[in-house]
């Protein structure tokens, strides 16, 4: 189940040319390499580095996510000057969440990490594509396409 990490959280007052640095030092890449990750020219990418480019459009915005390996609502809120505002994910269990019902108001608590119920681990992004839940209301991830709890197949006699 992927998940995200301590690193990919932007820190409070960070910008974004500091964010976009910081996961591109940390994944170890070069300017150029993660600008060709990313599909967009290297010179964009510098002016977001340099400080000089303020806002994303949504495809950049998108792609700039996928390169970086974090999920586009980190970078998005960079962009907004609310990194320090990013709250606990939406969390489900994957064994007991019926599908288009609201989470158990005690898997959302932020400490939550195993259902009460079957003691089955929280699930807090599609097991798919790794991006953050945003709703429940739906099957399916929006994303990727992916339902999000996946079926599990009876056993052959």
């Amino acid at each position: 189940m992927p998940t995200t990490n301590a690193r990919q959280l932007p820190k409070a007052q960070e910008s974004l040319a500091d964010y976009v640095n910081r996961q591109r030092e940390a994944l170890g890449l070069t300017r150029i390499a993660l600008a060709e990750r990313a599909g967009i020219h290297k010179q964009s990418l510098g002016k977001i580095e340099r400080g000089q480019t303020q806002t994303l459009n949504r495809r950049t915005l998108s792609s700039l996510s996928k390169a970086l390996e974090v999920p586009m609502d980190y970078l998005d809120a960079v962009v907004r000057g609310q990194a320090g505002e990013l709250g606990p994910s939406l969390k489900f269990c994957p064994q007991c969440w019926q599908a288009g019902t609201a989470p158990d108001p005690i898997w959302t608590d932020a400490r939550s990490q195993f259902c009460f119920m079957c003691g089955t681990g929280l699930q807090d992004a599609c097991g798919a594509c790794g991006e953050p839940l945003h709703s429940l209301t739906f099957r399916f991830c929006p994303h990727c396409g992916q339902p999000y709890k996946q079926v599990s197949q009876p056993d052959a006699p």
